[in-house]
């Protein structure tokens, strides 16, 4: 299947979508120096899955192509959003095989916004593929590129009760003494969620690891 129909309904319905009043706020806001068409986010989802809906993805192969594209191509930010909208259809949950799709649209994507999206898909791998998955995440957490290393950090955000404390503690302790400010907030966002569920697991963490920068330790300890 060609996925060129998918592509232009998805450009030509944010093109329509289009907002210039928002566009240079939302620039602003991101330090993007990819422009905006002023699309809200809730927006380019919806216009993304009725996109896919029109012109349904039927392969894993079709479906990273697709999000290749459109991101590689991109002319606006929210082309990278609905690329990555993309990944949420039932065709891609829990593929390992899109795993360097991920490396790639966090490497290149090289914000905060990008890859706490694909933090969710990465928690999908942890339910479907957890051994291997794991291996993933701990091999991010000693990168050369911080936003693997968020990646690593944040990617059990969400999993609540199934959550692997180990590993949490396996792809932060690499990370402690990062200066790298997306970093440490990643490690006290991390903490912080977990904390909802295992308090005491979460206090002892933060007690037997001193080098905690202060951030870190204030996001972990928010609300306990």
């Amino acid at each position: 299947m060609s996925i060129a129909p998918l592509l232009s309904a998805i450009r030509d319905a944010l093109r329509d979508a289009a907002d210039a009043g928002r566009a240079p706020g939302m620039q602003a806001y991101m330090k993007s120096p990819m422009p905006f068409r002023g699309v809200p986010m809730p927006s380019v989802r919806a216009i993304t899955k009725a996109a896919a809906r029109a012109h349904p993805l039927l392969t894993v192969d079709e479906l990273e192509t697709a999000v290749r594209t459109l991101w590689d191509e991109a002319e606006f930010r929210e082309e990278r959003y609905a690329a990555s909208a993309l990944l949420a259809t039932k065709i891609g949950a829990g593929r390992l095989e899109l795993v360097p799709l991920y490396e790639h649209l966090a490497t290149t994507g090289a914000w905060w916004d990008h890859v706490d999206d694909l933090a969710h898909r990465v928690a999908e791998l942890h339910d479907a593929h957890p051994i291997e998955t794991a291996a993933i995440a701990r091999r991010w957490s000693t990168a050369d590129d911080v936003w693997l290393r968020r990646l690593a950090i944040i990617s059990q955000l969400g999993r609540r009760d199934r959550v692997d404390p180990a590993l949490l503690a396996e792809v932060i302790e690499p990370n402690i003494a990062d200066r790298e400010f997306f970093v440490r907030k990643a490690i006290g966002w991390a903490l912080r969620e977990y904390a909802r569920v295992e308090p005491e697991w979460v206090r002892g963490f933060v007690a037997e690891h001193d080098a905690l920068s202060a951030l870190s330790k204030r996001e972990a300890l928010k609300h306990l």
